[in-house]
């Protein structure tokens, strides 16, 4: 048992480290190219298709040959798609915060611009029913 470890050098083992990290990034390389590859919009089913036999038939050649061509664009689409994430999620946030209290907080914004001058009675009124209309909904 002993002598299983001693015959395997410290060399061997960084270099087995070293190979089994290289699959690795390969390997998430090579999903981030496919989820690119799906993600586009600009590509046709077919071409779609083309790719990913490429990738799977010569895999390092695949993913170099695809590297090269659209590196730029697949950053665009990244930064594009987290853009988007982050406006649908503040949207959301917006939505589910609401105006902070509902009708009461409308019928309150519209009282004040009623004390401003800046509505009529009858807009005021508008408002009201408006906003206790929609808070019933």
């Amino acid at each position: 048992m002993f002598l299983v470890a001693t015959n395997y050098p410290f060399l061997d083992i960084f270099w087995t480290i070293l190979i089994f990290m290289a699959w690795v990034v390969w390997i998430w390389i090579a999903i981030t190219i496919f989820i690119d590859i799906f993600r586009r919009r600009d590509m046709s089913g077919w071409v779609k298709a083309l790719w990913v036999i490429f990738v799977i038939i010569l895999p390092f050649l695949g993913v170099l040959i695809y590297l090269i061509v659209y590196h730029d664009g697949m950053a665009d689409r990244s930064q594009k798609q987290a853009q988007d994430q982050q406006q649908q999620f503040d949207q959301y946030v917006r939505q589910a915060a609401g105006s902070g209290g509902g009708a009461a907080a409308e019928i309150e914004k519209a009282k004040k611009l009623l004390d401003d001058g800046t509505i009529t009675q009858a807009e005021f009124d508008a408002l009201k029913a408006k906003a206790l209309a929609h808070d019933a909904a």
